[in-house]
């Protein structure tokens, strides 16, 4: 019998992959109460489906016999990919169930920080009445210029919503053409342009060694002054220890983060209690809808290798 092996899972039961990989014969594993055992989870797999565990060179050298390994998600930085290929795993992605989510949750994330939503929510619900916040801390977006790093589907999703907020909107993506993010009512720009002219600006692109710590004490430096920033892809796009430094001076108005480094954001850390700080748990692509098209396209794809078809959504070069 083959076996799918689960390492970890935010959602339960696991009955959506049950119902897709049983019918073939497979038994799903469920490793998420052994997250110390990972090894001993993924030794025997003919698939392994992974969510956030840590699935390092020594967790796929362990791995006897995997035909895959699947990610719950688009981003794969959990995943040593090159370990991968060299052992000959394919690893695969899905990079486009919550797209809807995410870009909502931006523009959200976005309006809550431009029209201090929080405070004033705040301010009512301990008995106030007025203004929680200074008056040029509520700001209007068509008058701002909102930075977007990464084109890809979020990103462009994220330009489609904030169009007919009639903000100017530039966009830095070294892999998308001018002539693409032109016809999308944006302007392309140099990252350097982008932070330096940007009020608002928002990670749209995938954790690589290129852009880990893309925000940086040298880069947060050339952004405007009372800039804010908003993340929702990797949390390690951003140097914690500077986005902390630059909140607390005053060189960034705000932030608004669905991910951070590390995650979760440690109990005494002043991300959970900075008054210019929106913070939400890693949940912006959550939706029934979302939730349930992740878990059958990972589903499917674990099908397919224990079929012996051709994989889709593989990321690390493996035939």
């Amino acid at each position: 019998m083959a076996t799918v092996a689960v390492t970890d899972h935010t959602f339960t039961p696991l009955d959506i992959e049950r119902a897709i990989l049983e019918p073939l014969g497979a038994e799903v594993t469920d490793g998420a109460g052994y997250p110390d055992d990972l090894l001993s989870v993924v030794r025997d797999a003919d698939v392994v489906l992974t969510q956030f565990a840590r699935i390092d060179a020594k967790v796929v050298d362990a791995m006897g016999k995997a035909r895959a390994i699947v990610r719950y998600g688009i981003g794969v930085d959990n995943v040593d990919l090159d370990a991968a290929r060299s052992r000959g795993i394919p690893v695969c992605n899905v990079p486009d169930y919550c797209i809807d989510e995410v870009a909502d949750h931006t523009l959200a994330f976005i309006l809550a920080v431009t029209r201090q939503v929080v405070p004033n929510a705040i301010g009512i619900r301990d008995g106030r009445w007025g203004l929680a916040t200074p008056l040029d801390q509520m700001r209007a977006l068509r008058d701002q210029t909102v930075g977007i790093v990464g084109f890809g589907r979020i990103g462009r999703e994220v330009s489609m919503r904030l169009a007919p907020f009639k903000c100017e909107r530039l966009v830095f993506d070294a892999f998308v053409p001018p002539d693409a993010v032109r016809s999308a009512g944006c302007e392309p720009v140099s990252l350097d342009a982008l932070l330096a002219r940007s009020d608002i600006v928002t990670l749209h692109c995938p954790s690589t060694v290129e852009s880990r710590k893309l925000l940086n004490e040298r880069t947060i430096a050339g952004m405007k002054r009372g800039a804010v920033v908003v993340n929702l892809a990797r949390g390690d796009l951003i140097d914690t220890p500077a986005l902390l430094a630059a909140l607390r001076s005053g060189w960034l108005g705000a932030a608004a983060i669905d991910v951070c480094d590390p995650e979760p954001i440690p109990k005494d850390s002043p991300l959970r209690s900075l008054p210019n700080v929106v913070a939400a748990s890693h949940i912006a692509s959550a939706s029934p809808r979302a939730v349930r098209a992740l878990r059958e396209s990972v589903a499917r794809i674990a099908a397919a290798a224990l079929r012996g078809d051709r994989l889709v959504n593989v990321v690390n070069g493996v035939a």
